[in-house]
């Protein structure tokens, strides 16, 4: 399946991996970059020397393209900014902020950019900073979020950019990419989808309650701190929403309860404490497969999808 973004990124399907904190590292990349997607590292809060060493990795996996997600708040982020440039990292995504700072040096460097967006007010903005093309991301999403879904936000984005549109948020099978491409996305951004690949390495019990999870067992948390955060519920994000709505918490009483939160769902599986992040399509994904066969599924939906979409109108 051939579009603008296959050819921009040259990959085989219009299917680009989250960079999800945490979960998105060089086995995870590696294998979607493989399979024909683009695989990207979540380079997330993580120092120079770690995000070295999973880009490292991929390259022993993978001879195809591959990005590196930057999370514009991260206290390392003028260190990753460089380091991606040393790389020579064919692609950045960008999230959590602006890029503007970096990106004259980053085009420079001849990297194609392509921040996140959840407005198109943003999105006007990277544009003009000189983005190749905006992933806009709908609340549906899960981890850090925006207020507009994914219906709302791509053919608004669509109509108010020149360059190519990634829609991200809710999407999971190839009936969620049929439905992105009739709204004007050259592609597609998934996370949850890839939570369960055989290749992400997250903990059992993380994969384990995504394969259980039903439509309505995520929630959104953090809005009083300005970042909201969608996930499944658990005790955390239900003990989470009780603080967040005492208005005796303080702010920093609030951040210091979510501290450590995802690693602690990531890497320990702790059902407790642990923030299990995950999109509201998390219903949708059933069964455990390998990113290969994940991707191959969801072409064969898509072009399903299309051949099929016509039987519902008389």
């Amino acid at each position: 399946m051939k579009t603008i973004i296959t050819e921009l990124l040259g990959i085989e399907y219009p299917i680009l991996q989250g960079g999800m904190a945490w979960v998105a590292n060089a086995s995870l990349a590696g294998a979607v970059s493989n399979a024909g997607g683009l695989g990207i590292i979540g380079a997330a809060n993580a120092p120079k020397e770690v995000v070295q060493e999973e880009i490292r990795k991929v390259r022993e996996l993978t001879d195809k393209p591959f990005g590196v997600n930057i999370m514009l708040m991260s206290p390392f982020v003028d260190d990753i900014a460089k380091l991606v440039i040393d790389e020579k990292i064919k692609v950045v995504t960008t999230g959590a902020g602006l890029p503007s700072k970096y990106m004259k040096d980053w085009i420079e460097a001849g990297i194609i950019v392509i921040p996140v967006v959840p407005s198109c007010g943003m999105a006007k903005m990277v544009q003009r900073s000189g983005a190749s093309a905006v992933i806009a991301e709908g609340g549906e999403a899960g981890g850090h979020i925006g207020e507009l879904n994914t219906m709302s936000l791509v053919p608004q984005v669509r109509d108010a950019v020149d360059i190519p549109v990634i829609a991200a948020g809710g999407i999971a099978d190839g009936r969620g990419i049929a439905a992105a491409f009739m709204l004007g996305a050259s592609g597609v951004q998934m996370g949850t989808r890839f939570l369960v690949a055989k290749e992400c390495t997250i903990h059992r019990n993380y994969k384990d309650k995504i394969l259980k999870s039903k439509d309505i067992d995520t929630m959104t948390t953090g809005r009083r701190l300005g970042h909201p955060v969608r996930a499944l519920k658990t005790p955390f994000t239900r003990a989470f929403q009780k603080n967040e709505n005492d208005s005796a918490k303080t702010l920093e009483e609030l951040e210091a309860f979510g501290a450590g939160a995802l690693r602690k769902a990531v890497l320990e599986g702790d059902e407790k404490d642990g923030c299990f992040m995950a999109g509201q399509c998390c219903g949708l994904v059933k069964k455990e497969q390998t990113a290969e066969e994940i991707i191959q599924e969801l072409m064969k939906e898509t072009i399903e999808a299309f051949n099929g979409g016509l039987q519902w109108v008389k």
